[in-house]
């Protein structure tokens, strides 16, 4: 070392070859967003199948280490928020439509003859989905609890670890009750079973036991083709990024089996509800009707709900975006008996506390913070205090002027920076529908005359950026019109059911492969 050598006196003679050595932390990379129901298939959806494989091929081809996916829980099957993954059942448990029939017959659970007839479809139908493969899924299920072998000796592992009993538990008895009751939340259900009674849950163990075991074999096999997959990556050399909604819906266990973590009345009605002021959205805010959790009470616990969330985040993926962090440092309530977000007021949140006991706990967290909207100081001092990277998304940076944060000069490099994000257009109908204003400015700032590939314009600049990490929606890799958005906030209809074409398989994106990898390659992010 320098500090060993006198002032003025002669260096080694290697001296000149002493180079920093680089931080493997710090190293810039790039990954693709694109949520697995998106695949192609046979029945309607993606799945945890070949194809997602063939998927990782084409990632690790095309020079990328990053798959950004959107949240694994089971999604909400209402038919006016059909397949929102931020709406789901449970924040924990998986979402058992991605389960693949075809492993399931590989696992010898199924029959080859047993699987329906392929279907036709473009984008997701949830309800078409879950009639062809729930009874199937269900089955295999039914064969593995009957079955003896190193399977089913998995299986009595995957039970008997705490980590996942003392979520499932709750999950599968929520289920099971909501399957004999059907009414529109547990709010509704008679006060034993409402209230947890232990006489009453024995009663439903009894008479719904092999509903209860099944429920927790499928939750088995979806975590083992995720595992596979999520294995695969790594071979690849392609760690996965999961999401996570901050808040959790009203019917769930999350709430029925925690309401003291949360604002309710003392009959259990939600007191305050999620959402967000105004904002490009929503000209009243939107209104996410979640309910809130009661910070004060979290922490009297040691904030042990959330340690036992992102324990389950952590077992899933490599690291993972938080929807909405704002919300940590101050959130937006509403009153539960508001029709519009805009009557709600800032509250303080839980601030780096939170944080301190889930790092004591866990250890390091590779956590992105989704820091965009209405950003204060708070927001932007807590996320540095834990060091987690924000986001950026150059879809919103051309509006404004030199000090928009999501113009490239004003990047950082503790960034994640995208095109745009799952609730963004793809850039090709962004473009095309783009305000003149906001048009020259992109004109001039890109320096291109905008006439042609507007999308790999904008992957240029946003590979080009000096924020550590780079992630495309697969839909502007593809020049994909406004067809292949997956999401447009403030509205129930059409939305998260955007597939692949079934024209565009992944051996045949040879030429987008190369064509990434050479941007990659130019801009450091091999």
């Amino acid at each position: 070392a320098v500090a060993a050598v006198a002032v003025g006196e002669d260096l080694p003679a290697d001296y000149g070859e002493w180079f920093p050595e680089a931080d493997p932390s710090e190293r810039r990379r790039a990954g693709v967003l694109l949520h697995p129901t998106s695949f192609r298939g046979p029945y309607g959806i993606g799945d945890l199948g070949e194809e997602a494989f063939r998927f990782l091929d084409w990632l690790h081809a095309s020079g990328c280490s990053v798959w950004q996916v959107l949240p694994l829980v089971p999604p909400a099957r209402k038919p006016y928020d059909a397949g929102s993954p931020y709406s789901g059942q449970d924040a924990n448990c998986g979402n058992t439509l991605l389960i693949s029939l075809e492993e399931l017959v590989k696992d010898g659970l199924l029959v080859k003859e047993e699987l329906p007839d392929a279907i036709d479809a473009d984008s997701v139908n949830y309800s078409i989905v879950a009639e062809l493969k729930d009874p199937l899924i269900a089955k295999a299920a039914e064969r593995l609890l009957q079955s003896e072998g190193d399977l089913k000796s998995q299986f009595e592992d995957f039970c008997k670890d705490p980590d996942i009993s003392s979520w499932l538990q709750e999950a599968a008895y929520f289920a099971a009750i909501d399957d004999t009751l059907d009414t529109f939340s547990w709010y509704e259900w008679p006060e034993p079973l409402k209230n947890l009674h232990l006489a009453a849950l024995e009663e439903i163990y009894q008479s719904k036991k092999d509903f209860i075991d099944v429920f927790v074999a499928q939750q088995f096999l979806f975590q083992r083709q995720w595992q596979k997959i999520r294995d695969y990556a790594h071979m690849k050399g392609i760690r996965i990024m999961g999401d996570m909604p901050i808040y959790v819906d009203y019917h769930s266990a999350d709430v029925w089996a925690n309401k003291k973590q949360f604002l309710l009345d003392r009959k259990g009605f939600p007191l305050l509800v999620s959402g967000v002021p105004p904002d490009a959205f929503s000209e009243t805010g939107q209104l996410w009707n979640s309910p809130l959790y009661d910070w004060k009470a979290m922490e009297n616990e040691g904030f042990s709900w959330w340690i036992r969330r992102l324990r389950r985040a952590q077992s899933l993926y490599d690291e993972f975006r938080i929807d909405h962090f704002r919300g940590f440092a101050g959130f937006w309530a509403v009153p539960a008996e508001a029709k519009v977000a805009m009557v709600g007021r800032w509250k303080v949140g839980p601030g780096k506390p939170l944080f301190d006991a889930i790092s004591k706990a866990l250890g390091k967290m590779n956590i992105i913070a989704e820091d965009l909207g209405v950003i204060t100081e708070d927001v932007v001092k807590l996320r540095k205090s834990i060091g987690a990277p924000g986001m950026v998304v150059l879809q919103f940076a051309f509006g404004g002027d030199a000090d928009n944060p999501h113009l490239p000069h004003n990047h950082e490099s503790n960034q994640v920076v995208y095109t745009g994000t799952h609730d963004n257009d793809t850039i090709h109908s962004w473009w095309e529908n783009l305000n003149h204003d906001e048009k020259s400015n992109v004109v001039k700032y890109l320096a291109t005359d905008g006439e042609n590939d507007m999308p790999w314009i904008l992957i240029r600049a946003v590979l080009s950026s000096v924020a550590r990490t780079a992630i495309i929606p697969m839909q502007d890799i593809l020049c994909l019109g406004s067809s292949a958005r997956m999401n447009t906030p403030a509205t129930e209809l059409g939305n998260w059911s955007w597939r692949l074409p079934s024209s565009m398989s992944f051996e045949r994106l040879d030429k987008e492969a190369m064509k990434l990898k050479d941007m990659l390659s130019l801009y450091g992010r091999l």
